[in-house]
């Protein structure tokens, strides 16, 4: 598929936006990285070589059966009993010493005088999950070699839950900005478009939504449906589309009367295609321009919600429960730094991106 020269123009004007281009480049490799977390920071191995089969228990299910143990439940990969019979081909002197039998095998190549077929583990640069309490003496525990930036207080490895949290967090922006932004657009172009009593009483419904207080809704629902990911994400969406209303619709009030679109509809030209493909090209400087604060207003509201204790579930990972253990937490203050300059670093970069978005779209703005 062809890509317009306007289209080449405007990546040509977003690639000379140094600041914006290279913001990309950075926040993308970081968002593929945590796409993949699982790869990255996981208490399970990424492969095991077990009696010359290949299996993935970062992704999959395995119970300890599998591995010649006696339980129907997932193998626990910490375990040096599990880890001695993946080595060891299953062998029964694995529940005995597990750690002689490893050693028995590692220098003869046998156990009790049999030979064995070794099997194999590759783990995660971080052996850790969101999940995992690690016995570290103290929580919340200092940086060391093992936690690169401390532990929290019930002892979960803080790196790993910044890198899921990182990506729960931009996944639900994400979502919740494209969907709500679609529908904010849509409502905007026919307020705008058609004007009159159409525009009369859906600005009257909109100041009735916008005087809702989501906070008590969401408190609410919680209580009523508990606290899960993709009602906090409908939730968001419901409260987050009127946004954008009011951009787009004085963009539609200005140009309905242009001589382009009234040749447009002279020559019968639908008012779908007349919204869309020739007045909302127009609006999209305009609408660019309150998409850094939608995005940012999305991760500050997760944000603020898992720090009040209306976001996502206890258990899921969140920036905004990294917030708020620094604040009970003064003695630890890893906790708060690793939280401002997380929250700093990602919505700089955001900024940054949707910056030269918008100067790309603007047609007054050139970079050499």
């Amino acid at each position: 598929m062809a890509v317009s020269e306007l289209n080449q123009r405007r990546w040509r004007n977003f690639r000379r936006n140094k600041r914006a281009f290279w913001s990309l480049v950075i926040f993308s490799i970081i968002f593929v990285v945590t796409l993949f977390a699982e790869l990255v920071a996981n208490d399970k191995p990424v492969v095991v070589s077990y009696k010359g089969d290949l299996f993935f228990p970062a992704y999959r299910f395995y119970p300890e059966t599998a591995f010649g143990g006696d339980f129907g439940t997932e193998a626990i990969y910490t375990d040096p009993s599990v880890q001695c019979l993946i080595r060891t081909g299953g062998r029964e002197e694995c529940w005995d010493d597990p750690e002689a039998t490893m050693s028995e095998a590692a220098e003869t190549g046998q156990v009790a005088g049999e030979p064995i077929e070794r099997g194999w583990m590759v783990w995660p640069p971080i052996p850790y999950h969101y999940r995992t309490i690690n016995n570290v003496g103290t929580a919340p525990s200092a940086p060391d070699s093992k936690h690169l930036l401390g532990t929290d207080d019930t002892s979960r490895d803080v790196l790993a839950r910044v890198i899921y949290g990182f990506r729960m967090s931009i996944l639900f922006t994400l979502i919740v900005t494209i969907v709500s932004s679609v529908i904010g657009i849509t409502a905007g172009a026919v307020q705008g478009y058609f004007g009159g009593r159409t525009d009369l009483f859906l600005q009257r419904m909109l100041e009735i939504w916008g005087s809702t207080p989501s906070l008590y809704v969401i408190i609410i629902l919680f209580a009523i449906l508990g606290r899960s990911f993709w009602l906090l994400v409908l939730i968001s969406i419901l409260f987050g589309w009127p946004a954008l209303v009011g951009v787009v619709r004085a963009e539609f009030l200005r140009a309905r009367n242009f001589e382009y679109v009234r040749a447009a509809r002279a020559l019968g030209v639908s008012d779908r295609k007349i919204m869309f493909r020739h007045i909302l090209p127009n609006a999209m400087v305009a609408t660019l321009t309150m998409l850094p604060f939608v995005v940012t207003g999305t991760i500050s509201s997760l944000a603020a919600l898992d720090y009040l204790g209306y976001g996502l579930p206890a258990s899921a990972p969140s920036l905004g429960e990294l917030a708020l253990q620094a604040k009970q937490n003064l003695q630890a203050p890893w906790l708060g730094f690793t939280a401002f300059f997380t929250f700093a670093f990602m919505l700089s970069l955001l900024v940054f991106i949707f910056e030269g978005v918008r100067d790309a779209f603007d047609p007054r703005k050139t970079f050499r």
